[in-house]
């Protein structure tokens, strides 16, 4: 089933970058920017990851809580987040199961060769939980635009 605006935000429970157990619905009341993403210190990533902190405050003042998820681990979280001097919390998705919840764990190709990878892929979620926006054509270097624009 694929997720469409207007449709309730699948609850999950994750561990964020220190270890600690992430739920969704902690998050009832705020506006949230749940941004799924390939892999920690890969160029897009990186891009997609330091547009999110430059405007940071702006996202905040729109009142935004912004979680990223990956399939890589807390450590690797870890580092991405000191490297980059990131702002937010990055979740630890290593099971896949927020990226099935959500539809982001897809066939990707590549040179000709079929392999299983995350879709880059936004949602954008409202106080009450439900999904207000879905951005399947990230643009990482512009991504904020895309979050606060129409």
């Amino acid at each position: 089933m694929k997720l469409k605006p207007g449709d309730p935000a699948p609850d999950f429970e994750v561990n964020d970058q220190n270890g600690n157990k992430v739920r969704l619905s902690d998050f009832r009341g705020k506006k949230v920017v749940l941004y799924f993403y390939p892999k920690d210190q890969t160029p897009g990533c990186t891009a997609q990851a330091c547009n999110l902190r430059d405007h940071y405050d702006e996202l905040q003042k729109a009142g935004y809580v912004v979680l990223g998820v990956s399939t890589d681990s807390e450590k690797s979280h870890q580092r991405f987040i000191e490297k980059q001097n990131l702002p937010f919390t990055l979740l630890a998705d290593t099971d896949r199961k927020v990226h099935e919840l959500y539809g982001t764990w897809v066939k990707k190709k590549l040179y000709g060769r079929e392999y299983m990878g995350t879709a880059r892929t936004t949602f954008i979620i409202d106080e009450k939980g439900i999904i207000e926006k879905i951005i399947d054509k990230v643009k990482t270097k512009d991504h904020t635009a895309q979050i606060l624009g129409d």
